[in-house]
C-alpha cells in the first residue's frame, strides 16, 4: 500500500523535482515515508525561514521551483517571511505543509502545533493554498501548481495536507501524468500596434525586468535592431553583457538615467512591475515614461499598474520579444536621431562614472576584485552597502548571477540561506557547478548565523564574504538624515571568525586586495563554505592608498 505522502514525492519526481528543502516534525514524517527511496536529494536548514530562502536561491539559479516540507504551526509561521520575499520577486516556490487532522481543523483544541486558519496565514504570500481533503485531490492540485510555474506568474504555492490524508492509501494514484503547458503566445493584433508604434521611433528605449530574465537573447537583438538603450532591473541584470554599448545598467532611480528615459519617445517595458525599488529606491519620487508607454507581461493585472500602457500584450516575454522581432522585420524603421542609441547610451555611462563617490568606487573595487578571482560566480546578496553599490554599478554577463533581498520585500538575513540553495541549483559545467559568494553585512548575518552549519552539513562551498561596520550603518545614516537620534542601530558584534570556524566552516578576516585574492582562491578549492571577513573601514583605507 502506498500512502498519500508517499504517492506525492513519486509525483514530484515525475515533475522533475531533485531538491527538497526541510526540517522533520512529528507532523511531517508522513512526508518523508518515501523519500529516502527516491531521487530527491533532501537538505535540513537550521529555520525554516532558512528553508524558504534556500528555496528561493535554488529557483533563481536552476530556473525549477524550491520545494520546501514544513510543520504545521511554527513552521508556516517561520517561513512566510521567505515566501514573502518569493512572492514580491515571481519566484516559483512549493510548500507543502502538514495541518491538523480533518476532523479537527479550527477546532481550537490546543492540539500540537494548531492555528486557526492556517491556510488563510499564508494566502497573502502565496498565488494560492489548498487544503487537501482527500489523497484523491492530490494530482490535479500538484498539477495547478506546476500549471502556474511553467506557463503563468510564478509565486509560492502552498498545499497543506491533514495530518490524516497523509496516511490515506493512495494506489490507484500512481500512475498520474504530470502536466506540460507552454507559456502564452503573443496576440497578433497587439503586436501589430506594438511594431508600428516601435517602428516609427525614433528616440526608442526598453525598460526589462527579471520576468523577462529568458528571453536575453531575443531582448538583446530587439534592442540592436532598434538601437535602444536597455535599463535592467536588479533581477534582471546579465540580460545584456556588461560591455554592451546599449546598456546602461539598473539606475533608473539617478537622474541622469531618468532624463534620458524622459527623452525617449517609445519605451517597451517587457517582464517589470516599473516598482519603487527598482525604480525609485531613494523614494524621491520623480521617475516619469513622457513617451508613449507598451508593456509585456505574463500577468494581465501587472500592466496596468504604476504607468498605464498606450498598449499592453499579456504574453510570456520570450514568446513576445520573438514575436515583436519577426514584425519588425516586414517594417521599415523610422530614421533614428543620431544622438540616440549606443552615443546616448555612452555618454549616460560616462556622466554616471563621473558621480561616483570614494565610497561607492571602494565597494565597486570590491566587487571586480571577487569577480577577477572568480568570473564565474554568481553573486547572492543581502541588504548591505555593496550590494546598494553593486545595483547601481556591477553588471554581470549573464542573467541569474546578481540577486538579493535589498529589492521588493526586502527581507534581511536571506544571502545565506538563499546562497546554499544557488549553490545547490547550479548547473553543473565541466563537471562542476559556478561558485557562489555571499554578500551580506554583519546585521543581516545574525539573522541567519546557524545556516553556517546547514552549509557545512550539506557540503556546500559557499563563500560568505561578510562586510562588517558593527550595526546597521544604513539605517543609522537614515535617521541622521532626517535629524532622529539614532537609537538600536549600534548592535553588538559577536566575534564571526570564530563563531564560523565553531559551526565548522573556514574563517579568516582579510583587510586589503591582495588579502582577499589569496582567501578567494583558497575558498574556491574548498569542499566545504568559508567565511571572509571585511572590515568596512579598514577596506576603505587599504584602497584609498
Amino acid at each position: 500500500m502506498a500512502t498519500c505522502g508517499e504517492v506525492l514525492v513519486k509525483l514530484l519526481e515525475d515533475y522533475g523535482v531533485e531538491q527538497v528543502f526541510g526540517i522533520p516534525g512529528v507532523h511531517t514524517v508522513e512526508l518523508y515515508r518515501g523519500l529516502a527511496r527516491s531521487s530527491i536529494n533532501h537538505v535540513t536548514p537550521r529555520h525554516e525561514q532558512g528553508a524558504g530562502f534556500m528555496a528561493d536561491g535554488y529557483a533563481r539559479t536552476s530556473g525549477k521551483p524550491g520545494v520546501c516540507f514544513i510543520i504545521t504551526g511554527p513552521g508556516m509561521t517561520n517561513i512566510t517571511t521567505a515566501m514573502g520575499q518569493a512572492y514580491a520577486d515571481s519566484i516559483p516556490m512549493l510548500v507543502i505543509s502538514s495541518v491538523q487532522s480533518r476532523s479537527q481543523l479550527g477546532g481550537g483544541r490546543g492540539k500540537l502545533h494548531e492555528l486557526p486558519n492556517q491556510s488563510a496565514l499564508v494566502g497573502g504570500v502565496a498565488a494560492f493554498s489548498h487544503t487537501l481533503m482527500s489523497a484523491a485531490e492530490l494530482p490535479g492540485v500538484l498539477a495547478r501548481a506546476f500549471a502556474l510555474f511553467q506557463a503563468g506568474r510564478p509565486r509560492p504555492v502552498h498545499i497543506e495536507i491533514p495530518l490524516d490524508v497523509l496516511v490515506e492509501e493512495a494506489d490507484d494514484l500512481l500512475a498520474s501524468v504530470p502536466v506540460n503547458i507552454d507559456r502564452a503566445g503573443a496576440a497578433p493584433s497587439a503586436v501589430a500596434r506594438m511594431t508600428a508604434l516601435l517602428a516609427g521611433a525614433k528616440r526608442p528605449l526598453i525598460l526589462a525586468g527579471g520576468g523577462a530574465i529568458d528571453a536575453a537573447a531575443e531582448l538583446t537583438e530587439l534592442a540592436e535592431l532598434l538601437d535602444a538603450p536597455v535599463a535592467l532591473t536588479i533581477n534582471a541584470k546579465g540580460m545584456l553583457e556588461s560591455s554592451h554599448p546599449l546598456l546602461i545598467g539598473s539606475t533608473q532611480s539617478l537622474v541622469a538615467t531618468r532624463a534620458l528615459v524622459a527623452e525617449a519617445d517609445v519605451v517597451l517595458a517587457i517582464g517589470t512591475e516599473l516598482a519603487e525599488t527598482d525604480y525609485d529606491v531613494t523614494f524621491a519620487g520623480g521617475f516619469e515614461i513622457p513617451g508613449v508607454l507598451l508593456r509585456v507581461d505574463i500577468d494581465p493585472d501587472q500592466t496596468v499598474r504604476n504607468y498605464p500602457p498606450k498598449v499592453a500584450l499579456v504574453a510570456d516575454s520570450r514568446n513576445a520579444a520573438q514575436a515583436l522581432l519577426s514584425e519588425l522585420s516586414h517594417h521599415s524603421l523610422a530614421e533614428r536621431r543620431n544622438d540616440w542609441g549606443q552615443v546616448r547610451a555612452a555618454r549616460l555611462r560616462e556622466d554616471l562614472a563621473a558621480t561616483w563617490d570614494a565610497p561607492t568606487l571602494a565597494q565597486t573595487r570590491f566587487l571586480e576584485t571577487v569577480l577577477h578571482e572568480l568570473p564565474d560566480a554568481v553573486f547572492v546578496g543581502d541588504s548591505t552597502q555593496p550590494v546598494y553599490t553593486g545595483n547601481l554599478t556591477f553588471n554581470p554577463e549573464r542573467p541569474r548571477r546578481w540577486f538579493n533581498s535589498s529589492t521588493g520585500y526586502g527581507t534581511l538575513g536571506y544571502a545565506l540561506p538563499a546562497a546554499i540553495g544557488a549553490w545547490l541549483g547550479g548547473s553543473v559545467e565541466g563537471g562542476s557547478r559556478p561558485p557562489v559568494v555571499c554578500l551580506i553585512g554583519d546585521g543581516g548575518l545574525q539573522f541567519t548565523l546557524p545556516e553556517l552549519a546547514s552549509a557545512v552539513e550539506a557540503r556546500t562551498p559557499v563563500i560568505v564574504l561578510l562586510w562588517n561596520n558593527q550595526g546597521y550603518e544604513e539605517i543609522k545614516k537614515y535617521m541622521v538624515n532626517r535629524a532622529i537620534e539614532p537609537v538600536g542601530v549600534d548592535i553588538y558584534t559577536p566575534d564571526f571568525i570564530g563563531v564560523a570556524k565553531a559551526l565548522g566552516c573556514a574563517a579568516e578576516a582579510v583587510n586589503s586586495v591582495e588579502k582577499l585574492r589569496s582567501a578567494l582562491r583558497h575558498a574556491a578549492d574548498r569542499q566545504g563554505p568559508t567565511l571572509i571577513e571585511i572590515d568596512q573601514t579598514q577596506w576603505m583605507k587599504a584602497v584609498s592608498k
